[in-house]
């Protein structure tokens, strides 16, 4: 290891690899402070060059890399093990915007661009880049790319995915793959683009990306329902789809115990409302080009109907960009207000829409039968299916209570939504914390392909080491897998 370490240094230079303790924490611990593990350095390369020949060493070594950006994701995905024998290779040093193209209506990026950097960077050229997170003036696009991240606006215009033209990807070996050519149409084979994205940095290491930008809709209208059930929440995305339709961008669900949480939490937040006595609400945008006055008639429309029926209890309209920023400041706040709860049991899931409704009002009632007074606080975006499904302490007990409870109560929520056919994962990834979950939910076929791909790009195994994927023994003792169905060990 000390040889490695000589190398790295002589290389990128001292200041470029990190070797103390105190200075390796921030790499190697995750943002919700649930895994903690060990590095034997942190290595910042500034450039596409640096980075494939630190692979180029570390493959020399026989040293494993685990990739981050700015480590603020939810399941680990980012952070090394235990074991302290792979270094941690932080993009955070390449930020550069490398060309806008405004004809082409495309950005290429490096991958270490904080995501709130280049939405502004598209906002000066006058263009859109709709990605939007609750972490994005931290988030790095590399680690969007990676877990193919969605947020609020997938509604309109998709994941990560769907935003992503082109990559430049380091490969296992240090050989540097790329189709930056800003292409929308390229059937000239297999999309190895998307074999990259949400593959968590265990297939390749993306080191920039060529994105799609979209005109800009300076019209945008935002409203807050206060509504009955999630019933009633479908019913309304049902209406706006219809009334709006391409113009509808953002429909969240949020549980009136999530603002209430924020409202206890973060005192210091402009609350949209004055009373928050609803069991459900629903954040809404609408954004276009076109007249402004008439637009924001037929947004009140929208809800003269739901209102009528007693669908909803009460309809808020922002009449002002701060009322509007006080709507999505308060939905934005929630991930804050629950960290500042204490510790809670996570579930980032996708159904049919056509479920949600039924999923929701059966979990609640099984996760109470079993493990009376948990307090659920359920968001996420009701527009494509996207449930962020959290459980937290009860009111009289305590984080190792919690903590105790995990295991059986992760498999109540995810058997409910594998019997609905969900899936565990939306836009989170798999990291570290659901490797077991995977085992139980993927059919032995999907788990065979996809190892399949990681032996063929990383046959030694030095990307990423236990995220995403399992070891291959134990879940093929785990799934019953016989010698013969083996076929890519």
């Amino acid at each position: 290891m000390k040889k490695l370490i000589s190398d790295l240094t002589e290389y990128l230079g001292p200041k470029n690899v990190i070797i103390d303790e105190p200075d390796k924490q921030p790499y190697v611990v995750d943002w919700r402070k649930i895994i903690s593990g060990k590095a034997c350095a942190v290595a910042l390369p500034s450039s596409t060059e640096e980075v494939a020949s630190t692979v180029r060493i570390c493959a020399a070594h026989g040293v494993s890399i685990v990739p981050q950006g700015g480590n603020t994701g939810q399941v680990a995905g980012a952070v090394p093990g235990e074991v302290g024998e792979s270094i941690v290779m932080s993009l955070k040093r390449m930020n550069a915007i490398r060309a806008i193209d405004t004809k082409n209506n495309t950005m290429t990026v490096e991958a270490g661009c904080i995501l709130k950097n280049l939405q502004e960077a598209a906002n000066s050229a006058g263009r859109l880049f709709p990605l939007s997170l609750g972490a994005e003036g931290s988030c790095l696009i590399g680690g969007n790319l990676g877990t193919n991240a969605g947020g609020t606006q997938v509604l309109r215009y998709g994941n990560a995915r769907e935003l992503t033209i082109g990559l430049e990807v380091v490969l296992a070996n240090g050989e540097v793959w790329s189709s930056l050519r800003g292409l929308r149409k390229d059937n000239s084979g297999y999309d190895l683009r998307d074999i990259f994205i949400g593959s968590e940095g265990t297939l390749g290491i993306i080191t920039a990306a060529t994105l799609r930008l979209f005109p800009q809709t300076p019209i945008r209208h935002t409203a807050l329902a206060a509504l009955p059930s999630v019933d009633a929440a479908t019913e309304l995305l049902s209406r706006c789809r219809d009334e709006a339709q391409e113009a509808l961008t953002a429909f969240e669900l949020i549980s009136g115990a999530c603002l209430r949480l924020v409202q206890q939490n973060c005192p210091d937040k402009r609350m949209p409302l004055h009373s928050i006595d609803s069991p459900w609400y629903c954040l809404i945008e609408v954004a276009h080009r076109g007249e402004n006055g008439r637009s924001l008639e037929n947004f009140h429309r929208i809800f003269e109907d739901v209102i009528e029926c007693e669908q909803a209890s009460d309809v808020l309209v922002a009449q002002s960009l701060a009322q509007a920023e006080a709507m999505w400041g308060a939905r934005e706040m929630i991930t804050s207000a629950l960290a500042h709860d204490g510790k809670c049991i996570k579930h980032d899931i996708s159904l049919p829409i056509s479920e949600i409704p039924a999923f929701v009002r059966e979990t609640d009632e099984l996760l109470q039968a079993r493990y009376p007074g948990v307090r659920n606080f359920t968001f996420g975006h009701l527009g494509d299916g996207n449930l962020h499904y959290n459980v937290a302490r009860r009111a009289s007990g305590d984080d190792a209570d919690l903590h105790a409870m995990q295991p059986g109560l992760s498999l109540l929520v995810h058997d409910a939504v594998e019997r609905r056919s969900g899936s565990i994962s939306a836009e989170q990834g798999i990291g570290r914390i659901r490797t077991a979950d995977l085992i139980r939910y993927k059919a032995p076929l999907e788990l065979q392909l996809m190892w399949a791909i990681k032996r063929t790009l990383d046959p030694n195994g030095l990307l990423n080491p236990g995220v995403l994927l399992p070891s291959f023994e134990p879940w093929m003792e785990l799934r019953g897998v016989s010698s013969a169905d083996r076929c890519c060990r």
